[in-house]
């Protein structure tokens, strides 16, 4: 059932290329017929030579079925050649889109490495598995039409290669299994591979620090390690069915050669059918050769369309309809509410955030502070419907978020994260990533706004230098994501603090972007350190999921022992930081 299910799989990455595929089938048959003809035309020949005719004739139409014959394999060639990529560039842009569109929790659940691993290695089995299916058909045609025109020439000299062709099939059929749960037992060990070394490589700089080179560096090998073996297995397995097919019909030549050498003796068989047969009996080496590659080939794209067909059961955003209307439900109500709101990270994961109220007014600083794992960082998730709630309600001006797209509630917010990564490309590549259109003007702007103009400009390429993570500082990077959030006014501008890898200066000309983003629009920060905690207009204390109080700094210091800890906690936090 699940070998059928695999092959199901690989049927639906050939689907929609079905047309191609028939007519690389029918350019096969046409190039076996050619190939087929050969050795009557040469018996042809022998008997024009015998009776003493002209070979012009003959000749002729041997160089003719050469020249055909190369003409129409090339075309074949480049038929499956060409739907072949066409193939392997369907399934990633199948994966790739489905990576983008599926939910954060769904896809940061699997390791980067091994997704990465699907869209490489996997899909490239897809190769030559797409042509595999015509070479099956095509090879087990010609091979049967073989040996009809071998019982032609001769019957009993057909009785002892079909005996042979059945023992070397048998003999395959009983391998062919292995070969397949061998290399998908290999494509595993490739993926776990992908996914330990991409891990230890994002965090190699903890790696070095923890002198854990060589541990980690054993962990990769082992997988590597793994992963040779299976595909040494493969090669084992692969290797014998290759012998046993080219040693059956190599013996079975000579056994055809012994005893049609007997017969022509005997008179029983004429010399030039006797060359033509054993012709025969050469080229069918072709078709069982190709059976046997295509057959391996076949093994190993159906064991990588079923790991590929797995990236279908990541669960997507579920999208409703763009709304016709731009209109807020509530123009004088908060721009963001969350109203009862309950989440929980899984099906069966205990809650993270619970039964929470907040709203969030159109313009003014809210910071949200609270201890590890008091669920801030969840409640951007939920802002950012990176996350649904498993009950209550999330609504922007007024409307609750289902009735929204992800893509309108997304162009109203922008988003810092606190551990900002870099995108692939230039400054100016990472600026304009979430609006290309923006004009030089406003790109000068933003990055006036966090300091960065200076820095830019001291660059022999400007806005066009290459981005790693070795040539710009972390504070640095949190001011370039910083500028690409405010290039454009959003509704809500939301902060992972990111103030928190920035030297003093470069943090007071932060918070004067904060402070202008705040009179014009709402900002939300999840503060981790004091000068952000001060600055808010509101500040919301959360504790074990729950908001547990909200108001100014002077009055939650007033009242709530958690903020009073916590604030004392930043401010240790901040001297000890401090340059003595």
């Amino acid at each position: 059932m699940a070998e059928s299910s695999s092959l199901r799989s690989l049927r639906s990455f050939l689907r929609p290329h079905r047309g191609v595929l028939v007519l690389g089938l029918v350019l096969g048959l046409v190039a076996n017929a050619v190939v087929l003809a050969t050795p009557m035309v040469t018996k042809w020949v022998l008997d024009t030579v015998g009776d003493g005719g002209s070979l012009t004739r003959p000749i002729a139409v041997l160089l003719g079925l050469v020249v055909v014959g190369a003409l129409i394999s090339l075309w074949q060639w480049v038929v499956l050649g060409t739907v072949a990529e066409e193939v392997v560039l369907d399934a990633r842009v199948s994966m790739v889109g489905r990576y983008f569109a599926a939910t954060i929790g769904a896809i940061t659940r699997r390791p980067p490495g091994e997704l990465v691993t699907r869209v490489t290695s996997d899909a490239a089995l897809l190769h030559k598995a797409s042509s595999s299916i015509v070479g099956i058909v095509n090879s087990v045609l010609a091979m049967l039409a073989t040996l009809v025109l071998m019982g032609v020439l001769d019957m009993m000299l057909l009785a002892f290669t079909l005996g042979s062709v059945v023992v070397v099939t048998v003999l395959m059929g009983g391998l062919l299994p292995a070969i397949a749960s061998a290399q998908e037992s290999a494509q595993e060990s490739v993926g776990r591979l992908g996914g330990r070394l991409e891990g230890s490589l994002r965090a190699i700089r903890t790696v070095k620090a923890s002198r854990a080179e060589d541990r980690q560096t054993e962990r990769v090998v082992d997988d590597a390690r793994a992963a040779a073996a299976h595909g040494v297995r493969v090669a084992r397995r692969s290797a014998i069915v290759w012998t046993i097919s080219w040693t059956g019909i190599q013996l079975a030549i000579i056994v055809i050669l012994g005893i049609g050498a007997w017969r022509a003796g005997q008179g029983l068989l004429e010399v030039s059918s006797l060359i033509a047969f054993l012709l025969y009996a050469f080229q069918l080496v072709g078709p069982i050769t190709d059976l046997t590659q295509n057959v391996t080939a076949l093994q190993a794209g159906v064991a990588a369309a079923a790991r590929i067909r797995q990236i279908d059961s990541i669960a997507t955003e579920a999208d409703a309809a763009p709304s016709a209307s731009t209109e807020p439900a509530d123009p004088a109500g908060p721009v963001l509410a969350l109203r009862g709101v309950t989440a929980r990270y899984g099906p069966d994961q205990p809650d993270v955030v619970i039964d929470v109220d907040l709203e969030i007014p159109r313009r003014g600083h809210t910071a949200i502070v609270g201890p590890s794992g008091a669920g801030k960082t969840t409640l951007f998730s939920l802002i950012l419907r990176f996350l649904e709630p498993t009950s209550g309600t999330v609504t922007l001006d007024g409307r609750p978020y289902p009735t929204y797209s992800h893509v309108e509630i997304r162009r109203r917010l922008a988003y810092v994260e606190q551990e900002t990564p870099l995108l692939p490309g230039t400054i100016r590549d990472n600026l304009l990533f979430t609006h290309p259109d923006a004009t030089e003007a406003e790109m000068r702007t933003a990055l006036a706004a966090v300091h960065l103009d200076e820095l830019v400009d001291t660059l022999d390429d400007g806005l066009e230098t290459s981005l790693s993570a070795s040539s710009i500082s972390g504070g640095q990077r949190q001011r370039l994501a910083l500028a690409r959030a405010v290039l454009r006014s959003p509704d809500v501008l939301l902060l992972d603090e990111a103030t928190a890898q920035v030297d003093g200066l470069t943090e007071a000309a932060l918070h004067e972007v904060i402070r202008q983003r705040a009179a014009e629009g709402a900002v939300v920060t999840i503060a981790h350190r004091l000068s952000t905690v001060l600055d808010a207009d509101t500040i919301v204390v959360m504790e074990d999921g729950r908001v547990r109080a909200r108001g100014t700094h002077a009055d939650l210091m007033e009242r709530d022992s958690l903020y009073q800890g916590l604030v004392e906690a930043l401010r240790i936090a901040e001297k000890a930081a401090a340059p003595a």
